[in-house]
């Protein structure tokens, strides 16, 4: 019994794992199909030597890995690894572009737009992309918030609509905005000079994060955590009522038992008295 009994205990903890994942759980899709080929691209290029092919080639190990492992493992794609590879295969075939000044600052703006690309498709295709990075800053590995989240993108919340619509705009924002990007750039290789585009390249894309920060954060993620901070609540007061309504069901089973257990009593008594009163009258 006991035996069975840990079994049970450590079966629910392993389901209230799966359903409540921590902080890092939720940050995980980022540091592996993102940080970790980024970091290592800048690590085998700069502190091992590696050429700039090299150093695509190597750090796009892990995102073929993850993209093969979902597709055969899990069957599913895993949009954000396959982004990513995608987006190592364009900087390797780009790498064997050469020509003029002003075509090599308009090659760079293929990274964004294939980026661009992957997170509109992945909108369309009702998987959007962008959810990955904003999840875990609006969870906080919260185990209440990650409940309502799933509660929220499943359909069974009352603002799911809502929360949904949200959150394809998250990614429709950050998809038009590096699209316009890779666009402003391509236009300023051929019109701008190239002394000024070298500097002014960067100074766009820096540029366009912060103000997409902003907008998304405004249209999508802020409204998004008050959804959330909502649904936390209303399913907060509804395991409250159910609490409150369980035990006044349970007093009153109490109560009702115990009307019933004095009622026999009496009747006990009363049955009690009349054989008593039977044998003084025979007697």
């Amino acid at each position: 019994m006991t035996k069975n009994a840990g079994m049970t205990k450590d079966a629910d903890t392993k389901n209230a794992d799966a359903e409540n994942p921590s902080a890092l759980d939720n940050f995980k899709p980022l540091l592996l199909d993102v940080a970790l080929p980024l970091g290592s691209y800048y690590l085998f290029k700069d502190a091992f030597g590696m050429s700039t092919f090299a150093a695509l080639a190597w750090s796009s190990v892990v995102p073929a890995a993850r993209t093969v492992w979902g597709l055969v493992r899990e069957r599913r794609t895993n949009g954000l690894a396959g982004l990513i590879l995608v987006v190592n295969v364009v900087s390797l075939l780009l790498s064997f572009v050469s020509g003029d000044p002003r075509l090599m600052l308009a090659k760079d703006s293929a990274v964004s737009s294939t980026v661009a690309l992957g997170i509109l498709v992945s909108v369309v295709l009702g998987r959007p992309m962008m959810t990955a990075g904003m999840k875990p800053f609006l969870v906080k590995g919260d185990a209440a918030k990650e409940a309502a989240w799933e509660r929220l993108v499943s359909g069974a919340a009352a603002n799911s609509a809502v929360f949904l619509r949200k959150e394809r705009t998250f990614s429709v924002v950050w998809g038009v905005a590096l699209f316009a990007e890779c666009v402003a750039r391509v236009v300023g290789a051929y019109t701008i000079p190239v002394d000024t585009m070298v500097w002014l390249g960067g100074a766009v894309m820096a540029g366009v994060l912060v103000v997409t920060f902003v907008i998304s954060g405004a249209l999508a993620a802020g409204p998004m955590e008050h959804i959330l901070a909502d649904e936390v609540e209303a399913q907060e007061a509804a395991d409250g009522t159910a609490r409150t309504a369980g035990a006044v069901q349970t007093a009153r089973t109490a109560q009702a038992a115990g009307t019933v257990q004095t009622t026999g009593a009496a009747q006990a008594a009363g049955s009690a008295q009349a054989a008593g009163t039977g044998v003084a009258v025979a007697a």
